[in-house]
């Protein structure tokens, strides 16, 4: 299912990403040399609507390229051109696929095709070695451009730094691609915003370029001033038998407008999520790091609203109730220190 290459096959930084599925065929992984070794890893179109990876990578490629056919790298490059099959539908993963970004070396899901894809790019990695990892997505709502660690490495929140000062350090959920690639290598998540955004674009590009550039990681802590760090402690779901919204009738909850202004912002206890009509049911399944079921230490619920019981920071999100359902309806932070 995994086809491998080392080179451009001609035409392909002309395509856009709904093209890509009809000239690759599906999960590609291209190598391509560079005068450095070994390689950088990047993945984009783990989720196949979000796009700036592709966009990033494609520019920063023809720009490299000149007159040539193939790119004068400063560093070789592994590109990982992931679920384009979802992108050629310009939908973050086809019904009944799993979520590309959940089935990495550490997912709980149960197996198939697309664990066995992941597993050859981190065996063909760990075969060529990788320098440092990179995959990079999008957000639907409104969020900053910050990055994502899984583990507290010197080295991997040098990388996030160099994208941006937000950087946020989650455990679950499990079966990242990052959380993968830390057995290899220093590995970050790039959250770019919305899809559409030249100027994330712009970023993402120059920070792939840039670490084309980099000759070897920094081995001291990161500065506590160059770091605004912040850990996931819940991801907040609704639960699978409420029915929801921004707007419509015969709905058990009905979201507030601007909820996706909250993102980045710490909340009081007592901020509204939504307005509730049957009251009594369960709104939420919230789960902290342990797995442990914690929506009555989080929200609760009366007088015909849903707020939040204690303070917060929620990140992600998003008036897309598709994606919502898909994946979850936020993730709670607080601000952490590392090097304290």
């Amino acid at each position: 299912m995994l086809k491998q290459l080392d080179h451009i096959p001609e035409g392909l930084l002309s395509l856009e990403p709904e093209q890509l599925h009809d000239f690759l065929g599906g999960p590609t992984l291209i190598h391509l040399p560079g005068r450095q070794q070994p390689a950088l890893l990047v993945s984009v179109l783990m989720h196949g609507n979000e796009t700036t990876g592709w966009y990033a990578v494609r520019d920063l490629l023809r720009a490299c390229c000149g007159t040539g056919s193939e790119p004068s790298l400063p560093r070789s490059l592994s590109l990982f051109i992931s679920n384009t099959e979802a992108a050629k539908h310009q939908v973050r993963h086809l019904k009944g696929q799993p979520d590309y970004n959940r089935v990495w070396p550490g997912s709980t899901l149960k197996a198939g095709p697309e664990h066995r894809v992941m597993q050859e790019v981190m065996d063909t990695m760990a075969a060529r070695g990788v320098f440092a990892s990179v995959d990079i997505h999008n957000n639907t709502g409104l969020n900053p451009h910050y990055a994502c660690v899984n583990e507290l490495q010197d080295e991997a929140l040098h990388l996030a730094t160099l994208f941006s000062r937000t950087v946020v350090y989650f455990t679950k959920p499990v079966g990242v691609q990052a959380a993968a690639m830390l057995s290899l290598c220093p590995a970050v998540t790039l959250e770019c915003g919305k899809v559409g955004q030249q100027h994330s674009t712009d970023h993402a590009r120059a920070y792939v370029d840039a670490c084309l550039h980099l000759s070897e990681h920094p081995q001291h802590p990161v500065a506590p001033h160059d770091i605004d760090l912040f850990h996931t402690t819940a991801i907040v779901k609704i639960a699978k038998n409420i029915r929801f919204g921004y707007s419509g009738d015969d709905l058990d909850l009905l979201l507030e407008a601007d909820l996706e202004h909250y993102n980045f912002r710490e909340l009081r206890s007592g901020t509204p999520f939504g307005k509730v009509f049957n009251d009594g049911q369960k709104l939420f399944d919230v789960t902290n790091e342990k797995g442990e079921h914690v929506q009555d230490h989080y929200f609760e619920s009366g007088e015909g609203q849903v707020r939040t019981r204690v303070p917060v920071m929620p990140s992600m999100l998003t008036p897309d109730t598709a994606v919502i359902r898909q994946d979850c309806l936020c993730y709670l932070m607080e601000r952490y220190s590392y090097n304290q």
